[in-house]
């Protein structure tokens, strides 16, 4: 059996994240390694990965590093699942597949549940259901008393969901011949190939069964969802981990299930309470608070008298008298003296985040500023809650930002002030 991830779609809500989702990293490594790891310990060894011309080098990295052999395809184009099982077509045609979208999160025991589930009965497909209480902006299954599908339902929008129960692209074939028959001549004029063709093999007479999921699974859709995927990592230390080559000066305190990287310097009077991740060469300064959720990345500077809470952030940042909370900074940003981020409305109700032409409800009480790569804030500068930076952003001192600003922006304050006399005897004569 092959095991299939699709890695050539593009998150068209993720803005400012311009990274695809799953070279997003988490405890040292990129959420695809954590993939890959999880079915290799689940007994895959045939892999394939379909990416897209952007990403494609570092997946060939990936695989290198990790000294996968696995068959790499691209995607020329965003165009659904569909088109992108298509560009392996010949390579997975007379094998099963499973087919895994690796931006999801989910427990190696959903591995071995489809598998055994795979074994029983006269089914074709097998596609993995989750139940949720809230809307989901994603595939929709509707089934009958035996878990068959009777069809799937591609983002109804919140009020038309047809069930309780989604869609988790987790999806074994074993004829895989007869879904691409089906895909070829199914036509729709969105991404919904795939789905389609499901349907239509349904209303055939083929049967495709659904296995139910209740444990744990993330979805990335929103940039905030990324606080879900570091909850489920850091709760999944067990033990604290504090590498032989962390430097620990006097006075500092650690306290929780933490873990801290090669060469991370712990200076005197910074205090970090788990559950939290400290990466590699990072610097945490004087007097820094570090806690609950914290997602600290590589080779970063956490300056003088910081504090992060519930915050992830990339690789090579850079903060100085900062505080940083409910956020996501992405890599290579740099934020001035004083600057912070509001993360809680005066209101006390959830915040608001824009995305693509739409104002979405987080859910969130509290959610700070979301800062793409590259940005740099000056000194003395305030973000509101829910505030999305573009990728290489300036945002000059002085500055509250109260909405949104696009990539390759710069802020500036402008401001104007007079002088006037006190009264007595002017002195700048004999200066």
């Amino acid at each position: 059996m092959k095991i299939v991830f699709l890695c050539g779609g593009i998150g068209k809500r993720m803005f400012p994240i311009v990274k695809d989702k799953f070279l997003l990293k988490f405890l040292g490594k990129t959420l695809l390694e954590h993939h890959i790891e999880q079915a290799l310990d689940a007994g895959f060894r045939d892999f394939v990965i379909i990416g897209n011309p952007s990403n494609v080098e570092p997946i060939r990295k990936i695989c290198d590093s990790m000294d996968l052999n696995a068959a790499i395809f691209v995607q020329k184009s965003p165009k659904g699942m569909a088109d992108a099982l298509l560009t392996a077509k010949d390579y997975l045609l007379n094998d099963e597949i499973l087919v895994v979208n690796p931006n999801d999160i989910f427990d190696k025991k959903l591995y071995n549940k489809i598998l055994v589930e795979s074994g029983k009965g006269e089914y074709s497909s097998f596609i993995t259901g989750y139940r949720v209480s809230k809307y989901f902006p994603g595939g929709y299954l509707v089934v009958n008393d035996k878990l068959e599908l009777l069809s799937i339902h591609e983002k109804p929008g919140e009020g038309n969901e047809p069930s309780d129960l989604v869609n988790i692209v987790v999806h074994l074939h074993k004829d895989v011949a007869k879904l691409f028959n089906y895909i070829e001549k199914t036509c729709s004029p969105k991404d919904d190939v795939y789905e389609c063709a499901l349907t239509k093999m349904i209303s055939e007479g083929i049967k495709v069964k659904v296995i139910e999921y209740s444990g744990n699974w993330v979805a990335i859709k929103y940039p905030w969802h990324i606080h879900d995927v570091v909850k489920y990592f850091l709760d999944s230390i067990k033990t604290p981990l504090i590498k032989d080559s962390v430097k620990v000066s006097d006075n500092v305190q650690i306290h929780g299930t933490v873990i801290i990287d090669d060469n991370v310097k712990l200076l005197e009077g910074a205090i970090v309470k788990g559950p939290c991740y400290i990466g590699k060469n990072t610097v945490v300064g004087n007097n820094v608070l570090i806690r609950d959720y914290s997602h600290i990345g590589a080779n970063c500077s956490i300056g003088y008298s910081t504090e992060i809470t519930r915050s992830y952030i990339g690789d090579n940042c850079f903060f100085h008298s900062n505080f940083i909370g409910d956020s996501i900074v992405c890599d290579n940003c740099l934020f001035g003296y004083g600057t912070i981020t509001a993360n809680y409305r005066l209101d006390q109700g959830t915040v608001k985040v824009n995305v693509n032409e739409s104002r979405i409800d987080s859910g969130r009480s509290k959610l700070g500023a979301i800062v793409g790569e590259g940005t740099r804030i000056g000194v003395g500068c305030m973000i509101m809650p829910g505030v999305r930076l573009g990728p290489n952003s300036v945002i000059g001192p002085g500055i509250i930002v109260y909405s949104d600003v696009g990539p390759n922006k710069k802020v500036l304050l402008k401001q104007e002030y007079t002088i006037n006399s006190m009264g007595g005897v002017d002195d700048a004569k004999k200066l």
